[in-house]
């Protein structure tokens, strides 16, 4: 993983260790967007992972059905 990426994955770790415990589950997707998230920075790298993550979290809202999207 690039110190780029590395870098933009510090804020998705915190998340997924100190505040997504206190929410309720709500992901309508599989992986979670933090999984896919961390998966594409580290496959793709910081430029690429985040233009993925971004357009993951743009679909991930109430009108869109969800489901098993694995990072390509």
């Amino acid at each position: 993983m690039s110190p780029l990426a590395w870098l933009l994955a510090l804020p998705i770790r915190f998340y997924r260790r100190f505040l997504s415990p206190l929410l309720p589950p709500a992901c309508r997707f599989h992986p979670s967007c933090s999984s896919y998230a961390l998966q594409a920075l580290h496959k793709h790298g910081a430029l690429r992972g985040s233009r993925l993550t971004l357009w993951r979290l743009l679909r991930c809202q109430p009108f869109h059905p969800g489901g098993f999207d694995p990072v390509p």
